[in-house]
């Protein structure tokens, strides 16, 4: 329920309205609480997953907390673009941007073990998919029906299934220790075991502010046990410089077919997310539905916020769904709130020492975190399928799409004969599975349903009656 001393309903139902400014700047704070962990965890997994050093004394580790720096700068700068608008571009409602964990499947076979030099064909990928994605603005509304929860919820669900190995690693101790007697070591799982209880803990039995930011108060939980166990290192926050502006083209541009052809599929699919973000802020903070006019422009921001950090280095921008469901809880509509958060953001964006702290953070600590985020992605999968009327033919697509986008990423050896563009894009499980889903969902005949349905219903009447 919304809290009235903030305004009238009909005022809080405006986007245009700006509350009083004491009340305003804690709401635009909390929003970028509640998205702030999920916002810098991707870097920090691309960055391990290229082979970057993460000890101050590493030459990758100032490239890393660049990448972090403008990962937080640029999610404040779409947030903008989301929020003020600039011409046709931005919905002009509270829509939180940040860097998209949809991508990571994709990202992760182009850098791996491949160093800094990988992330060029990265930004390539970055800038060409928010490109496309700029230009689906031009018709996303004609495209959403080859999208139904079917397809959404199988690659969500994917999406969550090709992570959660990256957080049981990080748990145990992180990929560099694989293979060594550290990695799966008791220190290491009770750091991410404090992360993980105190989150569930506080998501369960705690309100309001403590529920909203229980991972990033785990995540301090956790911090506080690794520093009492002698496992934080301060020297990166020291040799961290204080204020840096962004570098434009700072790991420079490489575009690669497999690169420009993932990113531009997962910037469809990021679209289709964006809609229903969009559509979800207005019927929980406005009851009513969203306009055209809203639905392009937030594309429009999408696109363009993400094309943009791909010139300084950041990665892929999409709106987040967390701060969707903080608007429904607040019931604060206002756009202006959502800015000053992302004024925050821009600022933390501006100060390496920020981005060199989140970094001393050790990496069984993040895996507690992250072993929460993507099993809630999982879940937001799941809950997409729940909607969907489980027949024949609908099982049919999941179950073809499933087992062959999971399996190829299980199983990449299955395609040592493709070449190198191809081989990238199929075994990243998510593109082949999302692919198929959308073609099978539109080839095979609905009459399938019928005889389903049929066939259902005479099997558990079987069932019910038992043998003769």
């Amino acid at each position: 329920m919304a809290d009235t001393s903030l305004g009238t309903p009909e005022q809080l139902r405006d986007p245009d309205y700006t509350p009083p400014l004491a009340r305003a700047v804690p709401l635009g704070i909390q929003h970028v609480l509640a998205m702030f962990v999920s916002n810098v965890t991707p870097a920090i997994i691309i960055c391990g997953a290229a082979g970057f050093g993460f000890g101050s004394n590493s030459p990758d580790f100032p490239q890393m907390i660049y990448m972090m720096q403008m990962c937080m700068f640029f999610a404040g700068v779409a947030t903008l673009l989301q929020t003020v608008t600039l011409g046709p571009v931005g919905a002009g409602l509270p829509i939180v941007q940040g860097t998209s964990f949809a991508f990571i499947p994709i990202m992760i076979p182009l850098v791996a073990g491949k160093g800094v030099d990988a992330i060029a064909v990265l930004m390539g990928g970055v800038i060409a998919g928010g490109l496309f994605h700029t230009v689906l603005g031009l018709f996303i509304g004609k495209i959403r029906f080859a999208l139904p929860p079917l397809v959404t919820g199988l690659v969500v669900t994917m999406i969550g299934l090709a992570l959660v190995k990256v957080g049981i690693q990080y748990a145990a101790g992180g990929v560099p220790a694989i293979g060594t007697e550290e990695y799966g070591a008791p220190l290491n799982w009770l750091m991410a075991l404090v992360v993980i209880v105190v989150t569930l803990g506080l998501k369960f039995f705690a309100r309001g502010m403590l529920s909203v930011s229980a991972v990033l108060i785990g995540l301090l939980a956790g911090y506080a046990v690794a520093f009492v166990l002698g496992q934080v290192n301060f020297a990166p926050v020291g040799s961290a410089k204080l204020f840096a502006l962004p570098d434009p083209f700072h790991f420079g541009v490489e575009f690669t077919v497999a690169a420009i052809v993932g990113f531009c599929l997962m910037a469809f699919v990021s679209a289709v997310e964006t809609v229903g973000d969009v559509s979800g802020i207005t019927k929980g903070g406005a009851g009513r539905a969203a306009s055209d006019r809203e639905i392009r422009g937030a594309t429009f921001a999408d696109g363009a916020g993400t094309a943009v950090s791909g010139l300084f280095g950041a990665l892929p921008n999409t709106s987040f769904s967390q701060n969707v469901g903080l608007i429904a809880m607040t019931g604060v509509m206002s756009r202006h709130v959502v800015s000053i958060g992302a004024l925050f953001l821009v600022v933390a964006g501006l100060i390496p020492k920020v981005g060199a702290v989140i970094s001393s953070v050790p990496i069984e600590v993040l895996g507690g975190a992250v072993i929460v985020m993507f099993g809630m992605v999982v879940a937001a999968g799941i809950s997409i399928l729940s909607d969907v009327n489980w027949n024949r033919r609908n099982m049919v697509i999941f179950a073809i799409s499933l087992s062959v986008g999971l399996g190829l990423q299980q199983e990449p050896g299955a395609l040592q004969y493709v070449g190198g563009t191809l081989k990238v894009l199929l075994t990243s499980g998510l593109l082949p599975a999302a692919l198929l889903a959308i073609i099978l969902n539109l080839v095979l005949p609905e009459n399938l349903s019928d005889e389903a349905t049929e066939e259902v219903s005479g099997g558990m009447s079987g069932q019910r009656k038992g043998p003769a």
